[in-house]
């Protein structure tokens, strides 16, 4: 196990020799309230883009599913007839210039995995840059939108943002409560009283904090052929090497045992990098991925790779109350 992974796993374990790091966990809270106190204040400038701007995101290290989640956002707005953009830093990305507009055949080297993955699954239109103020508005120079959804940034305050969406894995929550280093938490627990609204995944029913949502398995689709496939295509009891790099694996894998599915599970490191023979497992069996890791890896794939994807299920609370907040945003002058 990594170093990485062990710290994670000692951070939702509540190790006690996490201690050791409590000091600076205090320095750690320090900068990053002070930071937050600067926005508030208006000491730090902030550009506020002349549409209505939501930040999905979250407040600990590790996967939360806000990748379906935005993707889900983008439809339902859709559906509300809206114009939509998204803007994201773009983890791992090496664009030839920054802001960048992905689009869906360019590499995941140059636009990033899950920027690449959001536009090959919607076609929305999409910008890059670390400086999420400078993305918005050459996403809006671009072309017209209704509103803009920001891929994580909960911290990056040089951006005004009109809504904040927190998500958090329901099974592991916040871990021991505490920040880096001492534990998982990007802010003081704290911050979550000051979002519009905090959704847990893997919650089938509102929990009394807030929203719930599940990630539903819709179909395996095959890396090469693209062919799209039902979830029976698979027989219960179907052995396969189960590929998954991204922030909380072993979600992905309970995922593939749910579907009554054998996986031999591969984690790797959230972003990782792969290439045929990272892949190249034994015995041979049918490959199943995730689809942020199937962007990386279509070109050297073999026949027998699929990835499986899944769509968000909010809650109808979540729904009703995100439509009503879409009124307000939108009727604002």
């Amino acid at each position: 196990m990594a170093v990485g992974d062990r710290l994670l796993a000692a951070w939702y374990a509540g190790h006690p020799a996490l201690a050791l790091l409590r000091p600076l966990e205090a320095l750690y809270r320090r900068v990053v309230n002070r930071k937050r106190v600067r926005f508030l204040s208006g000491e730090t400038p902030s550009y506020r883009a002349p549409v209505p701007v939501i930040v999905v995101g979250n407040i600990t290290v590790g996967g939360t599913g806000k990748t379906p989640m935005i993707l889900w956002l983008i439809q339902h707005c859709r559906q509300q007839g809206l114009k939509v953009g998204v803007v994201s830093r773009g983890y791992g990305a090496k664009p030839p210039q920054l802001p960048w507009r992905v689009h869906a055949d360019q590499s995941a080297d140059q636009a990033g995995d899950e920027p690449l993955l959001i536009v090959q699954r919607t076609g929305v239109p999409l910008m890059i840059d670390p400086d999420r103020a400078a993305a918005v508005r050459a996403l809006l120079a671009s072309e017209p939108l209704d509103l803009i959804l920001c891929d994580d940034g909960m911290q990056h305050y040089r951006l005004a943002r009109d809504l904040e969406l927190v998500l958090i894995d329901a099974a592991r929550g916040l871990g021991n409560g505490r920040c880096l280093p001492a534990g998982p938490l990007r802010e003081p627990v704290e911050r979550l009283h000051a979002v519009d609204a905090v959704l847990f995944n893997g919650a089938a029913e509102d929990p009394a904090e807030g929203f719930g949502f599940c990630l539903q398995p819709a179909a395996l689709v095959n890396l090469r052929s693209g062919e799209r496939r039902p979830l029976d295509h698979f027989a219960p009891g179907q052995r396969l090497h189960a590929v998954a790099g991204i922030g909380n694996p072993q979600r992905f894998f309970n995922t593939l045992l749910a579907l009554n599915w054998q996986p031999v599970p591969h984690p790797f490191a959230d972003h990782a990098q792969f290439n045929a023979q990272s892949l190249a497992f034994s015995p041979p069996l049918p490959l199943v991925m995730t689809e942020k890791d199937a962007v990386k890896c279509r070109a050297f794939a073999a026949d027998d790779w699929w990835y499986l994807a899944v769509d968000a299920q909010p809650t109808p609370a979540f729904t009703a109350w995100f439509d009503s907040q879409l009124q307000r945003l939108l009727s604002t002058p």
